[in-house]
């Protein structure tokens, strides 16, 4: 039981980072129908930017307290990873948006290899290594359970986050606006709505809820590499699938289960099947439920 309920720690842990990431991916597709296969970039993007300013530039020693430093690092690297997916959304797929579905998702694999090698060009092709100091290394033990800072701010992060974009997009007049253009562009532009914007404005949030991410993983695994926006972008795509694509809730709860399943068959069966199994069982829901757990957000019929 000790082991179980330390791979299910483990398993939120990195769960919740699987669904900052699929969030981005769900919510394009949300409103455009396409799937932004740069996004897993622009989560590889925030962990080196955050490196950077936390390593080259000692923002997080900077300040009195090294927890405000690091607020500070996540803020700074959430509002330039949104530059960037705002400039990325620009470039590579507004131009496109009228084309046939294909051209926007060559755009986007192209625009995912050029971010990729560009990072690689500037860091270089080895890992880097975040600082050991920036969150201090405490340990609690409960029923033989082990329980990390470092496992509860990534947490706790993770669902403040979630619910505060849930938030906005349920409770708020400008969340309305991003469920009428998911719903339909022409009858959201009739209503006033500047859909350019919300889908400017989904690139934003998206790439900084994956930089806030990519942070996470630099600090909790503590080395990062440039092709890492592909695994864990898969993964989150992934999840974005499992829980519903297009579905905001289910990209939450697909990520969580995704890194349940990770953990769990590492922990009982081996690390090296973890990946072959997670799959196997994503195949399995496909086929039983093709539109996910929680389904795909489709317009209410009236």
């Amino acid at each position: 039981m000790q082991e179980f309920l330390q791979q299910i720690v483990n398993g939120l842990t990195i769960g919740s980072v699987y669904s900052l990431v699929a969030l981005g991916y769900t919510m394009v597709y949300g409103i455009l129908k396409m799937i932004n296969f740069a996004h897993g970039e622009l989560f590889m993007i925030g962990g080196y930017l955050g490196l950077s300013l936390v390593a080259a530039f000692g923002l997080a020693a900077a300040v009195s307290s090294p927890v405000l430093g690091l607020i500070i690092v996540f803020f700074l690297v959430a509002g330039l990873a949104a530059l960037i997916g705002a400039l990325v959304e620009r470039v590579a797929y507004r131009p496109l948006r009228r084309s046939s579905r294909l051209a926007p998702l060559v755009s986007a694999l192209g625009a995912s290899i050029f971010l990729q090698n560009a990072i690689m060009l500037i860091y270089g092709t080895g890992y880097k290594v975040y600082p050991d100091n920036l969150v201090p290394n405490v340990t609690w033990t409960l029923g033989g359970v082990e329980i990390s800072l470092i496992r509860l701010l990534i947490l706790g992060l993770s669902l403040f986050l979630m619910a505060l974009l849930y938030f906005l997009v349920q409770k708020t007049q400008l969340g309305a606006a991003i469920r009428a253009s998911a719903l339909d562009h022409d009858t959201a532009r009739l209503m006033g709505i500047d859909v350019d914007k919300i889908v400017t404005l989904v690139f934003i949030i998206g790439p900084a809820l994956g930089a806030a991410a990519g942070i996470m993983v630099g600090l909790y695994y503590r080395q990062i590499n440039f092709t890492m926006g592909w695994a864990y972008g898969l993964r989150a795509f992934t999840a974005a699938i499992l829980g519903g694509i297009g579905n905001i809730p289910g990209a939450m709860v697909g990520g969580l289960l995704l890194g349940l399943f990770e953990s769990l068959a590492a922990g009982y069966i081996s690390a090296a099947w973890k990946d072959a199994i997670t799959f196997f069982i994503l195949i399995l829901i496909l086929i039983l439920r093709p539109t996910g757990l929680l389904g795909e957000r489709v317009a209410e019929k009236v």
